[in-house]
């Protein structure tokens, strides 16, 4: 039984991370701390194991998404080489820092961060992009990375939730900024995992089933129903329009933001 909801997450998460380019995280994480809960794992590492998890399988979504993204000609490259290398050090020092925050701090975090980004990218929905606006420099481009890198281990996110917008805002257009994000949710997650596996070696997580903050049960069913899925949400994200590709995020953006912070306010609202 609990096979078959990791194969449920991963059909849910995958298709998700095609449409949005954000790595499925967003429905990982939420998702992987209710079961974790219910399966009466330590309280204390849940969410670094959500998170942890989460990154893990987006190694293998990404893969199948950018393949998609890729045959349509939608990736940046250039503009990926200049993002992953502070993409792959920032994941792996934004899992350190994620190991030493409390779960419930990172509820905390993640429900204002993904709230706020819904926030952003809605009020920007209809507003089309702006052609005289460019990327800037490869070595802004570098620290940008190192900045989304963190940010996106502390939130097992992949990256989407600033990869699309920072892309979006220096006149990419939609579909080339999710599928450009979808590239860059390759090296988050493998640093990212890395480093939640390193971490939690050294907290000495007794969860059965796991490496460090990453449970292998919840990595294969996930990673194999979401590489199949990733690219269904791929084809549909280019019979969408910018405007409502974007609202759709916001809305999903806003769903998990509110119930982490709601998870993560309750203990002390209601002691």
């Amino acid at each position: 039984m609990e096979l078959i909801i990791y194969l449920l997450i991963g059909a849910i998460a995958g298709f998700t991370a095609g449409l949005f380019g954000v790595g499925g995280g967003l429905i990982i994480v939420p998702i992987l701390y209710v079961v974790f809960s219910q399966l009466n794992y330590d309280p204390s590492v849940i969410m670094h194991m959500a998170v942890g998890t989460s990154l893990a399988t987006i190694i293998v979504t990404s893969i199948s998404s950018v393949s998609a993204h890729h045959k349509r000609g939608a990736v940046l490259w250039p503009v990926f080489r200049n993002l992953a290398p502070g993409l792959l050090a920032g994941s792996f020092l934004g899992a350190g820092i994620a190991d030493a925050i409390s779960g419930q701090g990172l509820q905390l975090l993640i429900g204002c961060f993904a709230v706020w980004v819904a926030f952003k990218m809605f009020r920007g929905a209809g507003v089309p992009v702006d052609p005289k606006r460019h990327l800037p420099s490869a070595p802004m481009q570098l620290a940008a990375g190192g900045g989304i890198g963190i940010a996106s281990a502390i939130f097992g996110i992949g990256g989407g939730s600033l990869t699309v917008p920072y892309l979006n805002r220096s006149g990419v257009v939609m579909q080339k900024a999710v599928a450009t994000s979808a590239a860059c949710g390759l090296p988050i997650a493998l640093a990212g995992a890395l480093g939640f596996m390193w971490f939690g070696k050294q907290a000495e997580v007794a969860v059965p089933n796991t490496i460090g903050y990453v449970h292998i049960y919840a990595f294969i069913g996930i990673s194999v129903m979401s590489f199949i899925t990733a690219k269904l949400g791929a084809k549909v994200a280019h019979l969408l329009s910018p405007a409502m590709l974007k609202r759709c995020f916001a809305c999903l953006l806003t769903v998990v933001g509110s119930y982490f912070i709601y998870q993560g306010a309750s203990p002390l609202l209601f002691g």
